[in-house]
């Protein structure tokens, strides 16, 4: 038996006990005739001391060899501290050790193991290993274990099944980029990884499981940012003989569960916003909600003097920073430079001091007077005290660049608290959106998902305007999930395919096996996927997803630990009949 306890669990109603313990030794404190070590495992940390006048001669000359990260296993008796630390949670004891097996040496690591590291992120990607021995990531990672009990605990009491689907499917044009795995026994022909398993659970329903749901691995080939992954995890969901309703309540549920198991927090109401809504009025399909700062437009009252840059504009829009008036213009500036950085690109701001004695304070003084700034005030809902910033050109562009707007003040202003928690639904999306690029639409979520019923009669005369049966959840300004009510008919499918483009050879050939199914009785259904890497990041009080994710890749896709991807043996590459003409 290597431990009899584990490094957490120790205390002072266990003084006089003999016990043996494992574990990686955090740090070594050598007095001369007195050593003492932390000994660290998952579970926390025990103080060792090795007493000169009391461990055996043997044992205590070995002690002097330890360094940090060796692994050991130690015996001896619990004793009471002497000074005691209340921060620990074995504060109040150490053990007297009596026998000491060092297990493994270690090389000096490469950053130090300790909740504040010295080790960049590069470094600490490369030897992944050790970063997880830190408390912030295990501790995301123990939580992420936590946060996924929770979601089979809540399915499975609501009758859903976990059913796994295949990892090795068919590519498809619509979506991302897939990963492509050649076939050896099939030459010249290729598996795709899921990008998830929309068409298996659509099937499973029509196999009558009614209620699906599995935590499986996802792989988009797509570029990547802090908070995406090649490869990341969705809790997959599907019902039978429901309608958008149904599926909003249960999903709330398991969110509301979720936030109180985990978090102690309390949600009575989940507001929900059409996406029509979501775009005037915050610039963007997952808006923040924990604070105000909504969007005013002010082309009915900014568009009528000779100022050329706003009469010219498609759009003039603005918000109300609360409390910013007394920006100096310096920081001011800094803003305006924000919102010309290359990432946003506006190519200026006008800004309004609404000043504490209800007059005004523009830089745009010289074509607008107080009557016209009061208006801007009230379009934008600005009180006294409040700084407006108003950006203006093409509509589109303008709210996304607002938006981001938005996001940066609201950060800078600690608006954006990570212990507070705003979910919404976005419903009412497009169903499908027109690409100048290729000349044809687009499906705004996928090419399964069904048009409201009311929409219908438009799908022949007017599919641009046709609304989708879709919802996305938001939390904190990030999209957490999302799921339509799905098209069960076979004619409907067929149609909506033809919008897409395709013709009906290449619809046949690509999902024949849905619209086959669904001529043996499909029944109505819908589902819903949540991130749960995003998910477990946000409840934990992050945005980025990297330290929830055991073995996470960087920003190029690659696992520099395992330095992959890489190149294979020109043997397997004959093997599976790819020859590589890779140009110098």
């Amino acid at each position: 038996m290597y431990r009899s306890h584990n490094c957490g669990a120790l205390n002072s109603a266990d003084i006089n006990k003999e016990v043996t313990l494992a574990g990686w030794v955090q740090k070594s404190r050598d007095k001369g005739f007195m050593i003492w070590v932390d000994l660290r495992d998952r579970y926390g940390i025990t103080q060792l001391i090795f007493d000169e006048q009391r461990t055996d001669k043997a044992v205590f000359d070995k002690a002097k060899s330890l360094g940090r990260e060796f692994v050991i296993q130690v015996k001896g008796t619990v004793i009471e501290r002497e000074s005691k630390n209340p921060n620990m949670a074995t504060g109040d004891i150490e053990i007297l050790v009596s026998e000491l097996n060092i297990l493994n040496e270690a090389l000096l690591p490469p950053f130090t193991i300790e909740d504040e590291t010295d080790g960049g992120e590069d470094i600490r990607m490369k030897y992944r290993y050790l970063d997880i021995r830190r408390n912030p990531v295990k501790n995301s990672l123990l939580f992420r274990h936590k946060v996924a009990m929770e979601v089979r605990k809540y399915l499975s009491d609501l009758d859903f099944c976990e059913v796994e689907t295949p990892y090795l499917i068919k590519s498809t044009p619509e979506g991302a980029r897939d990963f492509v795995v050649p076939s050896r026994m099939n030459e010249g022909q290729f598996y795709a990884l899921p990008q998830s398993p929309q068409t298996f659970k659509q099937l499973l329903m029509v196999g009558g499981m009614d209620k699906y749901f599995q935590i499986v691995k996802c792989f988009r080939d797509e570029d990547l940012r802090a908070d995406r992954q090649p490869e990341f995890t969705q809790i997959d969901c599907e019902m039978a003989f429901v309608e958008q309703e149904d599926i909003l309540n249960v999903f709330e549920g398991l969110t509301r569960h979720l936030l109180k198991e985990l978090k102690g927090v309390d949600v009575a109401q989940f507001p929900r916003m059409t996406y029509d809504y979501a775009m005037k009025t915050y610039g963007n399909d997952k808006p923040d909600i924990r604070f105000e700062m909504k969007f005013g437009e002010l082309n009915a009252v900014a568009q009528h003097k000779d100022f050329g840059v706003f009469n010219s504009a498609e759009l003039v829009v603005g918000i109300a920073a609360p409390g910013c008036a007394s920006y100096t213009r310096k920081e001011i500036d800094a803003l305006i430079d924000w919102v010309k950085r290359p990432q946003v690109g506006a190519s200026g701001m006008v800004y309004v001091k609404c000043e504490e004695d209800g007059t005004f304070k523009s830089s745009v003084d010289k074509f607008y007077d107080q009557s016209d700034l009061k208006k801007w005030a009230e379009a934008t809902n600005a009180k006294a005290g409040d700084l407006i910033l108003v950006l203006s050109g093409n509509a589109h562009k303008t709210r996304t660049q607002l938006s981001a707007l938005r996001m940066e003040v609201a950060t800078r202003l600690g608006l954006r608290k990570p212990d507070e928690f705003a979910p919404l639904w976005v419903v009412d999306f497009p169903l499908l959106e027109w690409d100048e690029e290729s000349g044809r639409y687009h499906a705004m979520h996928h090419p399964f998902t069904s048009p409201k019923p009311e929409d219908m009669s438009l799908i022949e005369t007017e599919p641009g305007k046709v609304r989708a049966n879709a919802y996305d959840m938001v939390l904190n300004g990030n999209e957490i999930g999302g799921g339509s009510i799905r098209i069960h008919d076979k004619a409907l499918q067929s149609r909506m395919f033809s919008l897409l483009g395709f013709t009906p050879e290449q619809a046949e050939a690509q999902f024949g096996f849905l619209m086959n199914a669904f001529q043996f009785g499909a029944p109505p259904h819908g589902g819903l996927a949540f991130g749960l890497d995003r998910l477990v990041a946000i409840l934990g009080g992050q945005e980025t997803i990297r330290d929830f994710i055991a073995f996470p890749k960087n920003n190029s896709g690659r696992d520099v630990m395992i330095d992959a991807p890489s190149a294979i043996d020109e043997a397997q590459l004959q093997e599976l009949h790819i020859k590589l003409n890779i140009s110098e």
